[in-house]
């Protein structure tokens, strides 16, 4: 297994914090550089939702060039839920009470809906419960549907208990305004354009809707309302009471994989430019105008209803202490833990470079007294062994290199010093063999030590080179 080069462990941690210093800042450039394109399934072009959606469509691409908004119109609240969930929107408006996919999250609440339930002005009906078999202005799907049968569903009533005219809220409005259907039913807001339409031709008359606050038992995303007396007439008063209803926000989700940082300008927008975004709106649609006051953080119903996005959480959290504030005795912390880890190893990186610089010194001091040694050598064979002591020194010194004993810059010194030794040994052998004329023997024997230390000059080249 391959030992960990302690010297090298501060080069390590700086390369990796700019290659990862360099990879946050091009993938924040990359983000900051690229056009978002969403799609937003805002329901029928006549609704509040889909007419807001406009408006805020425009203002956000004139502060936010690179995010793009297409607006479609829809069947409402089901039809909505279902393109988010699929993929095919990355916004949607919905109703409260209609459960999402797992997909969506919250952006905002744009508004609060009331169920509006009309009758025409001459009809017997006195609350909902009369019009048990008789027709319905609204059509057979969609959210608004699924609230009028879970409302009917509190009285005993079921769907087979009615008959449904229209395949759409226009054809349904048509058909109540022909005498083809004896009730109209809508979720929208008070004030809402198509229903004062409806109040203007002095036909109709609302029928109240009870019981919410028992609703809401099993619905909670219900509350208890009131369309106040003169809401959408004032002379004479329609309607001529304050009549009680059901409420349910009206929401603006975005699908979990919806780029964070548009959700966030999106979600700035909406909070932050309500005038402006109301501007856009034809200064006919005042009621539509006035939605844009009820704009607001969704506010958790006991776990129920989908998480914020994390775009619209950042928005919203932005007054809040940051995270290094917020937690800063963890911080204080990890610093301190990061610090004292730092510093022990730096000591021990120093441990191991006064280790390995001691090492080096005890071999330089042995070959310094091998050298010293030899200027007292009279002959060969000593001569030989002091050769031989040599190499063994620079083997062993070799052998601690590999094992990360000395240091590079230890062994460059301590080869420094051996290479002395290593000289001087050589003159004194050339010198000793170049003295006066010996015996033939003494010369055969000397010509034997020669080539042995020829030998071991061959073997300090090969480990010193």
């Amino acid at each position: 297994m391959p030992k960990l080069d302690l010297n090298r462990v501060p080069q390590l941690m700086l390369a990796a914090l700019s290659l990862g210093l360099v990879a946050v800042l091009g993938i924040v450039f990359w983000q900051r550089s690229k056009t978002e394109y969403l799609t937003l399934a805002a329901g029928a072009s006549s609704g509040e939702s889909y007419i807001l959606g406009n408006a805020l469509k425009t203002v956000v691409e004139r502060h936010y060039p690179r995010i793009r908004i297409t607006l479609l119109e829809t069947g409402g609240t089901v039809e909505n839920l279902q393109m988010l969930e699929d993929g095919r929107a990355q916004l949607a408006t919905a109703q409260s009470d209609i459960s999402p996919g797992p997909r969506a999250r919250a952006l905002a609440v744009l508004y609060d809906d009331t169920f509006q339930l009309l009758v025409a002005k001459d009809s017997q009906a006195q609350s909902l419960v009369d019009l048990r078999g008789q027709r319905i202005a609204l059509a057979a799907s969609g959210g608004q549907f699924q609230s009028f049968l879970r409302v009917v569903e509190h009285f005993g009533l079921h769907q087979a208990d009615f008959r449904f005219v229209g395949a759409n809220d226009e054809a349904a409005t048509e058909a109540f305004l022909s005498g083809r259907a004896d009730a109209i039913f809508r979720v929208r807001a008070i004030g809402d354009p198509s229903i004062e339409h409806l109040v203007q031709s002095g036909r109709v008359r609302f029928l109240p809707i009870e019981h919410a606050a028992a609703m809401k038992i099993r619905y909670p995303a219900f509350e208890a309302a009131l369309i106040p007396v003169g809401a959408y007439l004032g002379n004479p008063p329609i309607p001529a009471q304050d009549f009680p209803t059901v409420a349910v926000q009206r929401t603006l989700l975005a699908r979990d994989s919806a780029s964070v940082p548009a959700i966030r300008a999106l979600t700035q927008a909406l909070v932050e430019r309500k005038q402006e975004i109301m501007e856009e709106i034809p200064a006919a649609m005042t009621e539509v105008r006035l939605l844009l006051v009820q704009v607001r953080r969704p506010e958790p119903q006991a776990g129920l209803g989908p998480a914020l996005h994390p775009g619209a959480l950042s928005f919203y959290d932005k007054d809040k202490p940051s995270f290094l504030l917020a937690h800063a005795d963890y911080v204080g912390l990890f610093l301190t833990v990061g610090l004292m880890a730092g510093s022990w190893i730096w000591e021990l990186k120093r441990w191991m470079q006064r280790k390995q610089k001691n090492t080096a010194d005890h071999y330089s001091n042995r070959v310094v007294e091998l050298i010293s040694s030899v200027q007292e050598v009279t002959s060969l064979p000593p001569l030989e062994e002091i050769w031989q002591e040599l190499v063994k020194i620079l083997t062993e010194a070799v052998h601690d290199l590999d094992a990360d004993q000395l240091s590079e810059e230890s062994f460059n010194s301590f080869r420094a010093i051996l290479q002395i030794g290593m000289e001087v040994t050589r003159e004194r052998r050339t010198m000793l063999t170049s003295a006066k004329p010996a015996a033939a023997l003494q010369g055969n024997s000397a010509s034997i030590q020669a080539q042995s230390l020829h030998g071991l000059d061959q073997e300090w080249l090969k480990f010193g080179s």
